[in-house]
This record gives C-alpha cells, structure tokens and sequence, in this order.
C-alpha cells in the first residue's frame, strides 16, 4: 500500500522515544515525539516548513522569541527560517507529532533521547518509506 493510514493520536500517545519518524514521502515526512517533564526540543532554525499537533500534556511553543502556551489539541506552524522550540512545562509527558515538508530526517530514525538525536548528524537522504 501507498501511503500512510494509521490512528495518528493513538501512535502519538503510545510513543515514549523523543523522535520517531513514522512515515517519509517525497515532500513531507510524519515523524512522532515525545519530551519529558522540562525537556524542549532545543531551539532550532530549519530550512523546511514544520507543522506540530500535541497530544497530550501543556507546553510553551517558542517562535522567534513569542512565547504561547500549549496543550492538547494544538497546532503549530512553523515557516522555514524561524527559529522555533517546544519545551514541556508540564510534570507529565508532552506527547506530539510533527510534520516536515519537505523531509528532514532519514526514513525510519528512531532516537530515543534527545542526546541520541543531538549525537546524530543524519539527515533526509531521499529515500522515502516506500523504498524500504
């Protein structure tokens, strides 16, 4: 089968990893998260667009230094070129799942701590799930 069909909310709960890329396209990559009581996904700059929905838990979504509270139900968006954090300010997990447009990942990465991510210099390398 082409594509991706699956309960994106059930998956996104579930998730423990802070990142998790589910599903790679051509032009967008669905990719789940999750960050633990005060952890953020750090501040970053990207050259994609990048859509995020949380799931659960409260947070402070941070584009270019505008602070918003966050909770379940949300959804942000954020342009390519503004700089941008997620950070959880809550005592449980903040569960979400993102969307990059183009891709930014490799298909199938799966970091379980931030550290793992931060330690990985991978990125999209133009293979797409279904070329798995």
């Amino acid at each position: 089968m082409s594509g991706f069909i699956q309960d994106i909310e059930k998956l996104a709960v579930e998730n423990g990893d802070f990142r998790r890329v589910l599903y790679t396209a051509k032009n967008s990559q669905l990719v789940l998260m999750s960050l633990n009581p005060h952890e953020d996904i750090g501040a970053e700059i990207h050259k994609v667009d990048q859509f995020f929905r949380v799931e659960e838990g409260v947070g402070e979504a941070v584009l270019n230094g505008a602070r918003t509270a966050i909770q379940a139900g949300f959804a942000i968006l954020v342009p390519a070129g503004v700089n941008h954090n997620i950070i959880n300010t809550g005592t449980g997990p903040l569960k979400l799942y993102t969307l990059y447009a183009p891709p930014n990942h490799r298909d199938g990465v799966v970091h379980k701590r931030r550290s793992d991510a931060e330690g990985d210099t991978e990125h999209f390398n133009g293979k797409t799930t279904e070329q798995r």
